[in-house]
C-alpha cells in the first residue's frame, strides 16, 4: 500500500511526488499521460531554459527524475475515489487504498454538444453517480459515453436504479456489456423535458424514456473525482486552502484542477505546497 496516491502525471503531480517521496513516504502516480504539458510544442516562459524546450521532453526528464527518487508510476485510468476502510483510488485495473490523495488531473471535463444537456443540467443531468443516485431510485436512467469510466458509473447506478442504459452516440463500446446494462450505439439528436429530463431522441427519431443523465465521457476529470467523496468545487475546479487542502482530510488538490493560472509555473508550485502538506498529514496520523 502507497502512504499517498497522486492521480495525475502532469508537472503538478510529479512535483509533489518529488517532497513526498524524498521524506520517505511511499508514493505512487497514477495516470493516463502527461495533460496539456505532453502536448504543447514549445515552451518558453519556464523558470531556468535558456532556449525553448518541448513540453514532452520537459515532461520525460521530470518522470525520468520522479522513479529515480523511487515514485512507482502507474499508467492507468482512474474511474473513481471512495470511502472503503480507507480513502481508495478505483482504477479500471484494481483498487488502491491509501492514506492521502493529491488530486493532480487538469481541468478538462468531457460536455459533448448535445442540445439539452446545457438546458437540463442539474434538472436531470448530473455529472456523479455516486452523489446523486440517491435521486434516482427505482428509475429508469442513461449514461452517457462509450469507455470504462462510462461503464463504471452505470454499474454505480444499477445498484438502486431501475433500467440504466449506456448511450454511446455513434460510437462502439470499448468494453465487454455485462447482464443487466443496456446500451444504444445509436447516434443521438437531443435531451428534452419539460422541467426534468424526460427522454433521449435519437438522429433516427427513435426515442427513449429516461428520468436522469449522468455524463461519463472520455476519462473521470479532476470534479467528478472530487464531488464522489464529498470534496468541495466551484466553476469546475476543486476548492483548497492555503496549503492545497481540501475540505475532505486527507485529500489535496494541485494545478490547473484548482483553478486561477493555467501555468507548469503555477502547476510545480501547487505540487510542491500539497506534497508537503501530505506529508505533514501523514506524518500526524503516527501522532
Amino acid at each position: 500500500m502507497s502512504n499517498v496516491i497522486i492521480i495525475g502525471k502532469g508537472p503538478a503531480g510529479i512535483s509533489a511526488s518529488l517532497y513526498t517521496v524524498r521524506a520517505g513516504i511511499k508514493t505512487t502516480i497514477i495516470g493516463k499521460d502527461g495533460g496539456a504539458l505532453s502536448k504543447a510544442p514549445k515552451i518558453e516562459n519556464y523558470f531556468g531554459f535558456e532556449e525553448p524546450v518541448i513540453g514532452k521532453e520537459l515532461l520525460e526528464s521530470a518522470t525520468a527524475g520522479a522513479k529515480r527518487l523511487g515514485v512507482d508510476i502507474i499508467d492507468g485510468e482512474v474511474l473513481s475515489i471512495e470511502f472503503q476502510d480507507k480513502l481508495t483510488v478505483i482504477t479500471k485495473d484494481g483498487s488502491y487504498p491509501t492514506d492521502c490523495i493529491i488530486i493532480a488531473t487538469g481541468t478538462s471535463r468531457s460536455t459533448p454538444n448535445i442540445k439539452g444537456i446545457k438546458e437540463l443540467d442539474g434538472h436531470g443531468v448530473s455529472y456523479c453517480a455516486v452523489c446523486d443516485a440517491f435521486f434516482y431510485r427505482g428509475l429508469d436512467i442513461a449514461v452517457l459515453g462509450d469507455g470504462e469510466y462510462a461503464l463504471h458509473e452505470a454499474l454505480s447506478l444499477k445498484q438502486t436504479s431501475g433500467k440504466v442504459t449506456i448511450l454511446t452516440n455513434g460510437k462502439e463500446p470499448s468494453f465487454e456489456v455485462p447482464e443487466g446494462i443496456f446500451v444504444r450505439t445509436d447516434p443521438i439528436e437531443s435531451f428534452e423535458g419539460v422541467d426534468s429530463m424526460e427522454r433521449v431522441i435519437f438522429k433516427d427519431g427513435n426515442s427513449l424514456p429516461i428520468a436522469g443523465l449522468f455524463i461519463a465521457v472520455g476519462v473521470a476529470g479532476s470534479t467528478a473525482l472530487a464531488n464522489k467523496i464529498g470534496a468541495i468545487t466551484e466553476n469546475n475546479s476543486i476548492s483548497t486552502d492555503e496549503n492545497n487542502a481540501t475540505n475532505v482530510p486527507g485529500v489535496f488538490a494541485a494545478g490547473d484542477c484548482t483553478g486561477g493560472l493555467l501555468q507548469i509555473s503555477k502547476a510545480v508550485g501547487d505540487g510542491a505546497v500539497a506534497g508537503n502538506a501530505a506529508v505533514k498529514f501523514i506524518r500526524s496520523l503516527a501522532k
